[in-house]
Order: C-alpha cells, then sequence, then structure tokens
C-alpha cells in the first residue's frame, strides 16, 4: 500500500515518483518494484551538508536553505529540488533547482510546523523541520 506524499524510487533508470493519492497497488518501473525512499534526518559528513534548514533573511524573510552551509551545485553534484510539507501533509510547495543556483527556498508565509525535504543527486532525500 502506498500513502499520500511517499516517494519511491528505480534502481534501473533513475525515476523518482511521489505518491499524490493513498493506493494498494505495488508501483513498478523498469519490470521491477519501485523502492520505497526515507529522507535522511542526521549527517555524519562534515564537509558537505544536506538537512534543510529554516533561516531568517535580513529582510526577516524566511527561507529553507540546504544545509548549514549551502550545499554544492555543480553539474555533477546538487540539490535538485527542495519541497514544504505542512504537518497535516495538506500543504505542498515544490521548488526545483538548476546545478548553478543556490540551494534555497524562499517562503512567501509561514506554517505553524513544518518539513523541508532536499534530493541530492548523489546522496538522496533529505528531511529538516522547521523550528
Amino acid at each position: 500500500m502506498t500513502q499520500k506524499l511517499e516517494m519511491y524510487h528505480c534502481k534501473i533508470c533513475g525515476n523518482l515518483v511521489q505518491v499524490i493519492l493513498d493506493g494498494v497497488g505495488e508501483l513498478v518501473c523498469c519490470g521491477q518494484p519501485m523502492e520505497l525512499v526515507k529522507p535522511n534526518i542526521t549527517e555524519e559528513v562534515k564537509t558537505e551538508y544536506h538537512i534543510p534548514v529554516y533561516k531568517m533573511t535580513e529582510n526577516n524573510q524566511t527561507i529553507i536553505q540546504v544545509g548549514k552551509e549551502p550545499h554544492p551545485m555543480t553539474g555533477e553534484h546538487h540539490i535538485s529540488f527542495i519541497e514544504r510539507v505542512s504537518k497535516d501533509n495538506k500543504h505542498v510547495c515544490l521548488q526545483y533547482l538548476e546545478a548553478n543556483e543556490e540551494p534555497k527556498m524562499l517562503l512567501d508565509k509561514k506554517c505553524d510546523e513544518e518539513k523541508a525535504l532536499a534530493f541530492c543527486n548523489l546522496h538522496g532525500l533529505w528531511e529538516g523541520k522547521s523550528d
């Protein structure tokens, strides 16, 4: 059974899909079941940071930045997207990133409690929570 907002990855072709509505079927790609992707929530490496963090700008705007120090954004190693999700899973905002962009998302408004997800093309899915 799949649940709303879960992400699944194909080990063969690299497809990454997100479930929009709960379902009972199995997700299959390239003739094989897709693998459920669980976000990482702790980091061991201290040279590259992947966990999304909430920060305030000089203009009192809230941003989600990937890493306490910004994550690298090269063609070979970059953040593909940042997604913010409300605690009740009713509100989702997704921002795709290009390799040369800063790994951050400006928030127009902040929910009371939410989480942010970021996907690194080399190191997978990462999760951070708002304060």
